[in-house]
């Protein structure tokens, strides 16, 4: 028997180097207790893993350890046996090996079952020694019958272990098991017997299931799992039992198991397409789902429904309010895998099902306020946004019912809702009144600025596409409403009264007359310089203090918090509805009147932003937006350029925003689809002519790829790809010389993420021998990495060492390009908290040459639409995504300039990531890119 046929099942660690001589080994074996033996047996099983076979002390170990009656001491006695040298020189057992083989017919034999199993079972690990198996043949048989099931188990696996591999020692072993399957009444017992008689005899398993196939449905859980392991193997090859089989596993799908249940759904979908068989699979994996607690268990099922959907479209589609009740898991991402399964699953036959199941859900989020139903809520009516924009018959009846939402205090819900609202008015026309009217009743409920500005920005645009006399009565309830959530102008001289007020007041509560100000204590300014701070001003200053912290409308709340964003979308909004309100036929008194309150309006944002009364003053863009505003609405008679680009321009603007979101839509969705066409040359499979696995009908080779590569996409450069496995875990380690090498010892350091788990221990290898080391590294992110190492030992009293090469870890294997629209990537641009900045060095000139540079080096998608990245500029900014193969995402904003005058490009590349080494490793490679490139400086 070769050195490379030995195998060991348990490893006990412990420093060669502490090793006691092979006399005291003997002596400790000879003189000392049980728990010495112990200790000294665990010390030899040690020494000759690592090359030390200690031959010497086989003879005492039989004389003083074997007889022994602790269990312990017969256990590790198990493992030696497993490890030690059975074999002389010339390949034959050694004679001392009879001694062990008396021994362990004895203790199979015993009386007590744990030993006589333990041992059954050390059979199964020696089953390559022959010489040792049979003389225990037919103490192995009657073990068969013994009364304890723990022995006869074992029993089942030794037979079935040795026929396998010396099938003239039990050659009637198919015969045995099946006679004891019949006879076998223990579930344990007969699943074991089962397997082995599938494995060694699969037509006389086949015949046992069919002279059982109506108790099935009865069998123990292990038992139904081996037969449905048997059935796939049968239904490989051209069985004709694949109807009967069909059936059973029907009647399985029923099992009160979830691993049954789960095997046999799966199963059901390989042995047949029959929509009637995948429906039902299906519906059984979907009440696994509701009823399963784990949630990786769920998880996992979702994906595998998944798989089904995308085979057998339309075919899903009546239990999708099935899924739906998936929901009432807490996990939230088992939610977000349920909810994008179920927009795969939605037509016009279902759709007013769903958006009503997800109405409903939407509204239990109203009863708690947490950061789950927060979260929840917005992904529920991203849901309906979906739904409703797909489907156009639905968005009449949810419009109405989001809109209670544009008051909520989760500023991502009610953001959600007013794109959704502002998407709708754009594609649905009809719509457009009654949505306006909605939106001036909630309007003094909204909270937060971006919703207002949305609010602004529809009532701007919408108003204008209606015309009749409705037109003007609702641009005069739009000014109306506008200066009710205003609250009273102009803002400056009402705040100044406020404030004027809250001085009179505490001035009139004084009963005696006004103090002289006296000294105060120093106060820093924020120049550095001290100020003394006197009663009077500080008395000013809370009064100040109090009319800010005062209730106020709430649009005029977010402009007195510094949002002078949402004040210059407020003055274009007045600017629209009073350029179209100049064009109908109204009185010229009213138009002045309207336009007096809008300029004042106007004019009233910027002698606030410049007060006091702001938490901060008013910025110049926005300042000059106003002013532009004001500009417009002092002459109503200006050129037609203006009107258009108010009234047109930013209409234009919004719709091929849109559009060009369905663009990237469609486009994802067409790479999702199944690719019908295939090429003349294309390889053609038949099934029913290869012996490939039936559980998902793909190549094996091409999936044995996919996995090591990591790779989805099929590609013709099979042996590069290969290129990229590395083998990591074991190290086989050949001493091609004749000297035998002391303390070898193989060495790994890794650079990046990697950490290695635990160092390699030091052996000792014999001339031209060879042994196997395991070494774990852990990867803890998607990063660039290396992996270095070396290998050192002692011949004699040299030391060597062999440098290993490298292993390079590229973090562009792993990064893909992706997508993700403006909310995801500002919410994840928020939460990620790793950022790394790099400066932009190159002697590019062109910025979107640079742009395409740097996609093209990072494997990073563009998220700007073309429409804003298109023009002549000399500024640009982009955003950019993309996510590892490990789900782990990576975002980038690109922002760069020329320079006056140089025409260089200057500016920075910000990359943020949810883990540090994602964030570095991409901004290594831009700086690789930028040096390398052949067109940049250094």
């Amino acid at each position: 028997m070769t050195a490379s046929d030995a195998t060991c099942f348990t490893v006990v660690f412990e420093d060669p180097s502490e090793l006691p001589s092979s006399q005291d080994l003997r002596n400790a074996l000879q003189k000392g207790s049980d728990e010495v033996k112990l200790d000294t047996l665990r010390k030899i099983i040690v020494s000759t893993l690592n090359g030390n076979t200690h031959p010497q002390l086989l003879m005492p170990i039989i004389q003083f350890v074997l007889p022994s009656r602790n269990k312990q001491l017969k256990k590790l006695l198990h493992f030696y046996w497993e490890v030690c040298p059975k074999y002389d020189e010339d390949g034959k057992l050694k004679q001392e090996m009879i001694l062990v083989c008396n021994a362990i017919r004895n203790d199979l034999q015993h009386p007590n079952e744990y030993i006589r199993g333990a041992t059954l079972r050390f059979l199964t690990k020696i089953s390559k020694d022959a010489e040792l198996l049979e003389p225990l043949i037919p103490t192995v048989r009657t073990c068969l019958e013994h009364r304890h099931a723990y022995v006869r188990k074992n029993a089942v696996f030794a037979v079935y272990t040795i026929y396998r591999a010396f099938e003239n020692l039990i050659p009637d072993a198919p015969e045995l098991m099946q006679t004891f399957l019949v006879a076998e009444s223990d579930s344990t017992c007969k699943r074991n017997a089962f397997v082995s008689l599938t494995n060694i005899a699969m037509p006389k398993a086949v015949e046992y299931i069919m002279q059982v196939f109506d108790q099935i449905p009865n069998f123990d859980e292990l038992l139904q799992m081996a037969i449905i392991d048997l059935i796939r193997k049968d239904c490989l090859n051209d069985t004709p039992y694949r109807p009967r089989y069909i059936r059973c596993i029907f009647e399985l799908l029923n099992a009160s198991s979830h691993s049954v249940k789960y095997e046999a759904a799966t199963t059901l979908t390989t042995l047949t397409q029959n929509p009637a068989a995948i429906k039902a699979a299906a519906s059984a994996l979907i009440e696994l789902i509701q009823k399963e607690s784990d949630n990786n268990v769920k998880l996992i099922v979702l994906d595998r429904v998944d798989m089904l959907q995308q085979k057998h479209e339309h075919i899903l589609d009546g239990l999708v309010l099935d899924i739906l009740e998936v929901l009432s898991s807490p996990d939230m991402e088992v939610r977000h895998k349920a909810i994008a399964l179920v927009l795969k699953m939605v037509s016009n036959r279902n759709v007013e099902d769903v958006v009503g199941f997800l109405k409903k859900q939407l509204q239990k989020t109203m009863e708690q306020e947490q950061d789950k139903n927060i979260e929840y809520r917005q992904l529920l009516i991203q849901s309906i946004h979906i739904c409703a924009i797909r489907f156009s018959e639905i968005a009449a009846s949810v419009i109405h019912a989001l809109m209670e939402f544009l008051n909520d205090s989760g500023n991502s819900a009610a953001v959600d809702v007013i794109a959704f609202v502002r998407e709708v008015v754009q594609k649905f026309p009809d719509l457009r009144k009654s949505i306006t009217g909605k939106l001036l009743e909630t309007m003094g409920q909204i909270k937060a600025g971006k919703v207002f500005r949305g609010a602004l920005w529809i009532l701007g645009e919408t108003l204008l596409r209606i015309f009749g006399t409705f037109l003007r009565l609702d641009i005069e309830e739009s000014i109306k409403e506008i200066r009710n959530v205003l609250g009273e102008i102009p803002i400056l001289a009402s705040e100044q009264r406020l404030l004027d007020v809250a001085g009179d007041d505490e001035e009139a509560e004084k009963e005696e007359g006004p103090k002289q100000p006296s000294g105060g204590k120093p106060r820093v300014l924020p120049d550095g310089t001290y100020a003394t701070e006197t009663a009077y001003s500080s008395t000013a200053a809370a009064r100040l203090e109090a009319v800010k912290a005062a209730a106020k409308p709430p649009l005029r709340a977010l402009i007195l918090s510094g949002d002078f964003y949402t004040g210059a979308v407020l003055a274009s909004t007045l600017t629209k509805l009073l350029l179209r309100y100049s064009e109908l036929n109204v009185e010229p008194r009213k138009v002045n009147a309207l336009r007096a309150e809008a300029m004042l309006i106007m004019t009233s944002i910027i002698r606030v932003g410049q007060s006091k009364f702001v938490t901060q003053q008013i910025d110049e863009d926005s300042q000059e937006r106003v002013l532009n505003c004001l500009q417009t609405l002092s002459d109503l008679k200006e050129t037609d350029a203006v009107h258009d680009i108010f009234l047109k321009d930013t209409k234009a603007a919004y719709a091929k925003m849109v559009a060009t979101e369905e663009n990237k839509a469609a486009i994802k969705r067409e790479k999702e689809t199944k690719a019908k066409a295939v090429q003349i040359d294309d390889l053609l499979n038949f099934r029913q002519f290869s012996k490939k696995s039936a559980v998902d009908g793909s190549d094996e080779y091409e999936r044995d790829l996919t996995r090591a590569t990591g790779s989805t996409d099929v590609r013709d450069d099979f042996v590069s790809s290969l290129n990229k496995v590395h083998q990591l875990t074991d190290v086989l380690i050949v001493n091609q010389t004749s000297d035998t090498l002391q303390n070898l010892c193989i060495e790994f350091a890794t650079l990046g993420d990697l950490k290695l788990v635990e160092k390699p221990s030091t052996h000792t290898l014999a001339p031209h021998g060879f042994h196997s080391i395991k070494a774990t590294i852990k990867v803890a992110s998607t990063e660039t990495g290396v992996i270095f190492g070396n290998i050192i030992w002692e011949s004699g009293t040299t030391e060597s060492c062999v440098i290993l090469s490298d292993v390079h870890i590229d973090i562009m294997d792993y990064i893909k390009p992706a997508y993700c629209n403006e909310a995801q990537f500002r919410s994840m641009w928020t939460e990620f908290e790793w950022e790394n900045r790099v400066n932009v060095n190159t002697t590019l000139t062109n910025l979107r040459e640079y742009l395409e540079h740097i996609m093209k080096s990072t494997n990073m998608s563009c998220l700007t639409p073309e429409a804003a990245l298109s023009g002549e500029c000399d500024f640009l900014s982009a955003n950019m995504y993309a996510r590892s193969l490990f789900g782990e995402d990576a975002l980038a904003n690109l922002s760069i300039e020329k320079a006056e005058g140089s025409g260089v490009i200057i500016g920075h590349v910000r990359i943020r990531s949810k883990t540090q080494g994602i964030a570095l490793s991409l901004g290594d490679k831009i700086t690789l890119a930028q040096k390398g490139s052949g067109k940049s400086t250094n």
